[in-house]
Order: structure tokens, then C-alpha cells, then sequence
């Protein structure tokens, strides 16, 4: 998993609340258990019309938001089925970052296991960056983990919270995997008694 440490980008508005994982990645896309190859899928029935060609009026259809990495939206951002193909396909897509007011349960811990920082923050301060996301290409934010700041393009700042735990994993890229991994060592010595003990289970 790649780091998260400092985060600079162009940030995209979507003011919906309730935006689902269905709406996210739509359901005829879950036949994958592939974590890459979904970013063309994301958001695909706003994204494209019945016939597969763009909506322009969908915010990353747009010029300024085509290469957005970091989302600003309504309340309950991923609700709905608790697939984890949704952090995978913002992911692909290029997104690092989500802000909301408040998250599903289950995408807001899939965030944090692939590298997504999902922040939590008052609806006054999501209404300033919204509105900072609304200026287009303009719309360049900075997110650092490290100090827990989000810095704006006019200069303002606005700190937020995180389980130090998630923060530890998200800035040295451990997922669960990751954080297995650590322990190499110890697992691996205790194999090589198990072995030594109890030959016969390694036959």
C-alpha cells in the first residue's frame, strides 16, 4: 500500500448526501476481485449516458476535475452495501482523500485498509472547503497527515482528528497485510521450533 503523507491536489465538489456504493461502483462491476482496472467504472451511471459517452454535467467529466485527488462531499458519504471494491475504484480513479461531514461505518475502515484518508470534519468547515473545491482548477488543497491540517488555496487551515493507529499505518503504507509483515521474524521462529518440536505436522 503507498504511503499517505502529504497530499496536494485538485479537490472536486460533490455536495450530494447519501452518495451509496452502488452509486460509487455500480454493481455489474463486482464480478473483479482485482484492485486496479475499476477507476473507469467509478461513479459510471452519473459518469456516462445509456449509451457509454461522458455527461459533461458530471463534476469529474469537467476539464478541472479530471484529475482531481481529493473528494469533498455531503453527509453519510458511502453508505449502502459494504463492498470494498468503492475505495477500490476511487483509488484507480486517482482519489486520496475524501472529506465528509460523517461516513458509513464499513467504507470508512475500507478507506484506511487501501490507502484512502477519509476525514471527518463539522459541516461548517466542509462547507468552506466545498466552497474552496468549487473554484475549479483553483481548487488545489493540501492535506498533511503528518501535522492533521488541511491547507486551503486562499491559506486557511483546518486541522482534524485521527486514530493515531490509522495514521501510523496510512503514513508508513501498513495495511493488514503490512502490519503482518512486521512480525516476520517472530513467525518465522516460531515455525522453525514448531518444526524442530513437531516434525510431523510439516509432513
Amino acid at each position: 500500500m503507498d504511503k499517505f503523507t502529504q497530499l496536494t491536489g485538485v479537490a472536486a465538489p460533490m455536495p450530494e448526501i447519501n452518495i451509496d456504493t452502488d452509486r460509487i461502483i455500480p454493481k455489474n462491476y463486482l464480478k473483479t476481485i482485482k484492485r486496479t482496472g475499476l477507476g473507469t467504472a467509478a461513479f459510471a451511471e452519473v459518469r456516462y449516458d445509456e449509451n457509454g459517452k461522458e455527461n459533461p454535467d458530471f463534476v469529474l467529466n469537467k476539464p478541472a476535475y479530471r484529475k482531481a485527488q481529493i473528494l469533498v462531499t455531503g453527509e453519510n458519504f458511502g453508505c449502502g452495501s459494504s463492498r470494498e471494491h468503492a475505495p477500490w475504484a476511487l483509488l484507480d480513479f486517482g482519489i486520496r482523500c475524501v472529506i465528509s461531514p460523517s461516513f458509513a461505518d464499513i467504507f470508512y475502515n475500507n478507506c484506511f485498509k487501501n490507502g484512502i484518508l477519509p476525514i471527518k470534519l463539522p459541516q461548517e468547515d466542509v462547507d468552506k472547503l466545498m466552497d474552496d473545491a468549487g473554484r475549479g482548477a483553483n481548487a488545489v488543497i493540501t492535506v498533511d497527515l503528518e501535522k492533521q491540517e488541511i491547507r486551503g488555496p486562499d491559506g486557511g487551515v483546518v486541522k482534524f482528528d485521527i486514530d493515531p493507529f490509522r495514521k501510523h499505518c496510512l503514513l508508513n503504507g501498513l495495511d493488514d497485510i503490512g502490519l503482518t509483515l512486521q512480525h516476520e521474524k517472530q513467525i518465522s521462529d516460531y515455525e522453525s521450533r514448531q518444526n524442530a518440536d513437531k516434525p510431523w505436522l510439516a509432513a
